[in-house]
């Protein structure tokens, strides 16, 4: 398999950033990390092994990044709306930065879609919702919708806009809603078991569902822990059976 690992000073960010890829062809998978993580979490929970028969095949390429929530919702020494602010930072580093970085070690057709779990799976859908010209797709495991989760009790207009539980319901601008409903990859898994909320997932995709937006809903059973060998297993199957 290859592996690239490489960085750059990013402006949105005001630091230096890496990147990890994985593989030489295919469609891009844009990782975001679980929680306070960095960019080669997926590689040491094996997640990049489980891959591995895909990306060596040419199926796709896998990109990782860092991120940043030590530095926003997760830093309790932060005021909560300097916290929003630097949410936003991230996802400006996503969208100016990191699909230009794909774009170019890849081509200007290829498709890009995020993925994450747990905290990363509310980032992975929030960034596609909120940039659907860019980002083609998203594949949420074991997520919450509701940023409100992780924002202990705080709530302002930034906050709204980066809960897609929240603000999906009120978007009606024909030219998101059209290039959402355009995506046929919109993945929405979750299990059943310890420290799992398919309550959450249901719920979201039923928003979707009202919006007229396609979705792959998939709620597995009370054995399935939000755990690493659950993404372990759920990701492979996704991209070997939906993709």
């Amino acid at each position: 398999m290859e592996r690239h690992l490489s960085s750059w000073y990013s402006p949105a960010l005001g630091k230096e950033m890496p990147i990890a890829s994985y593989g030489h062809y295919g469609f891009a998978l844009l990782l975001i990390p679980t929680a306070a993580a960095d960019y080669l979490e997926y590689e040491r929970f094996q997640l990049i092994d489980a891959l591995a028969p895909y990306i060596n095949s040419g199926k796709l390429r896998v990109f990782s990044i860092d991120s940043m929530n030590k530095e926003s919702w997760m830093n309790n020494e932060m005021e909560p709306s300097h916290k929003a602010i630097r949410h936003n930072q991230f996802n400006e580093y996503v969208f100016n930065e990191v699909v230009p970085f794909i774009r170019t070690h890849t081509s200007n057709e290829t498709m890009v879609y995020t993925c994450g779990a747990s905290f990363g799976a509310l980032h992975a859908m929030n960034l596609f919702l909120k940039r659907p010209d860019i980002i083609n797709g998203a594949i949420s495991m074991s997520g919450v919708y509701n940023l409100t989760e992780y924002t202990k009790g705080f709530w302002d207009e930034q906050v709204f806009y980066n809960s897609p539980e929240h603000y999906i319901p009120t978007l009606n601008d024909p030219w998101y809603l059209d290039k959402i409903k355009s995506s046929h990859h919109i993945h929405i898994y979750t299990g059943s078991g310890s420290y799992e909320d398919p309550e959450a997932s249901k719920r979201f995709a039923g928003i979707l569902y009202n919006k007229g937006i396609w979705y792959d809903l998939d709620v597995w059973g009370a054995d399935i822990n939000h755990d690493w060998p659950t993404w372990r297993t759920m990701l492979p199957y996704i991209i070997d059976v939906k993709f």
